[in-house]
């Protein structure tokens, strides 16, 4: 008997391995499968398929916990159609300079918009100058507000935001405010709650506590949009906290640069506050309180250009991708954060190398010290191929801009690394102006403190390089 039962044990056990080595093979073969359909890039294939056959439930496992591309794949299910009102009717662009003609080509090919004329900007440094203009601003809306944040804090600013919103609101015009789940702070921010205490229309935007839901993580509105009557607008780098208020001398003090548009891409502005409250609320926002007829106000020519982990994936990158080929003379930027990926990498330093003078300049200490690290670790095949990075000195500046050839500038919310570039939702403006352009050259040019060289990058003792290089490695996800 007690032979008969170890047989019995030892076929059963044999039965039990040989049915998880078959579950291993199926979650193996669906994990080469799925790998092979979808994913684009080799390295991160091979890696994939390979730890799957090597350790079947445990690769199986960690692809499906951060292998599959939960952002795309659930923005596209959540976000809704286009508001019945907006014409997605192609239209003609407006006059560009000739050398311009084909990247105005691709970037309408890219976004769906033309550039439209008519337009003026005005820029504003730092809280100190952007809260004035904009409190006012909404202190003489009448019609509607919509205010989209990704950091709003409850601080003095926050609430003199909430302050003028809720008096706004009493005087008649309709209220719309988007405030990203996790940049204001989690667990339900603190501002968002006072609205709500004020009886002020606000969302969270792919907000969520629940782990299972982690991936809403990465689903992240960066767009600061303000927007009054439908008629004037700012857009930019500036969030709404008190740190930006840099003459009063914060603990933190952030700079930053703002821009307030009047003039007919004012809708286009209106149009991606409209989709993100659509995808926010389930409200579809219609009407002249939100889209009026727009008359010229001044003689720029712009366009906007959003991007997100849905169907704009990569749009912001592939436009900075055009412009950087089409650059001639001149390329300056300025970003808090550096780290884009290696086609925009090669694509600055193959215009450098035939004659394009590309200047960077990024912060000396950012907010995120990570990804000043990684930045260092980055960087050494621009340095190789001429590009000049330059270090702007404390305080940490925010600023995100862009020019080519002192005629063609790209502002907005987009920081140059891989989650504002894939991951984040982001708006950009496209702006066609010489005199902006000139304006901004000088405000980069005047931020180039100090040369970073590869004499510097070689200086750097062996831990430190080793550290750098390491954190390079989570690039996709800084």
């Amino acid at each position: 008997m007690e032979e008969a039962f170890i047989r019995w044990l030892g076929s059963t056990g044999a039965i039990r391995t040989e049915i998880v080595a078959a579950i291993g093979l199926v979650l193996t073969l669906g994990v080469s499968v799925h790998v092979l359909l979808r994913k684009r890039v080799v390295g991160a294939a091979i890696g994939w398929i390979g730890l799957a056959w090597l350790a079947p439930v445990f690769g199986t496992l960690l692809y499906l916990t951060f292998g599959i591309n939960r952002v795309e794949r659930r923005a596209r299910r959540l976000k809704r159609r286009p508001s019945q009102q907006l014409d997605d009717t192609p239209q003609p662009s407006a006059h560009v300079p000739e050398a311009y003609r084909p990247l105005d080509r691709a970037v309408q090919t890219i976004t769906g918009l033309p550039t439209v004329a008519g337009n003026r900007i005005a820029r504003y440094r730092n809280g100190d100058e952007a809260y004035p203009a904009m409190l006012a601003a909404i202190g003489a809306a009448r019609r509607s507000v919509a205010l989209s944040s990704y950091i709003f804090r409850d601080d003095r600013t926050g609430q003199a935001f909430c302050a003028a919103l809720k008096a706004a609101q009493d005087r008649g015009a309709e209220i719309r405010v988007i405030v990203d789940g996790i940049g204001s702070g989690y667990f339900f921010p603190a501002a968002w709650r006072r609205l709500h205490r004020l009886g002020v229309p606000a969302g969270l935007f792919m907000h969520s506590v629940l782990p299972w839901r982690m991936p809403f993580l990465n689903l992240r509105t960066h767009k600061k949009l303000l927007i009054l009557d439908g008629q004037v607008a700012f857009t930019g780098g500036v969030n709404i906290s008190d740190d930006n208020r840099v003459a009063e001398g914060p603990d933190f003090p952030i700079r930053d640069t703002h821009f307030r548009i009047e003039g007919p891409v004012v809708e286009h502005l209106t149009q991606a506050f409209i989709a993100d409250w659509l995808f926010v609320s389930g409200e579809e926002l219609e009407g002249e309180a939100w889209l009026p007829p727009l008359a010229p106000a001044g003689d720029v020519t712009a366009r906007v250009v959003t991007s997100g982990p849905d169907a704009d994936i990569e749009k912001i990158a592939t436009v900075v991708l055009h412009a950087i080929t089409l650059a001639k003379d001149s390329i300056r930027l300025t970003t808090p954060y550096f780290l884009p990926n290696d086609l925009i990498v090669n694509a600055l330093c193959l215009a450098a190398t035939r004659g394009v003078e590309v200047d960077v300049v990024i912060p000396r200490k950012s907010d995120h010290r990570y990804v000043d690290w990684a930045t260092r670790g980055h960087i050494d095949p621009l340095l190789r191929s001429g590009v000049r990075v330059w270090i702007d000195e404390p305080p940490f500046d925010h600023s995100k801009a862009m020019v080519i050839d002192g005629q063609w500038c790209f502002v907005g919310s987009a920081n140059w690394d891989s989650r504002s570039f894939r991951l984040n939702f982001e708006l950009n403006v496209e702006i066609y102006d010489a005199d902006l352009a000139r304006a901004l050259e000088a405000f980069i040019s005047g931020k180039r403190q100090t040369r970073l060289t590869l004499a510097d990058l070689d200086a750097r003792s062996l831990p430190i390089r080793l550290r750098d290089a390491a954190v390079r490695l989570l690039l996709p996800y800084l």
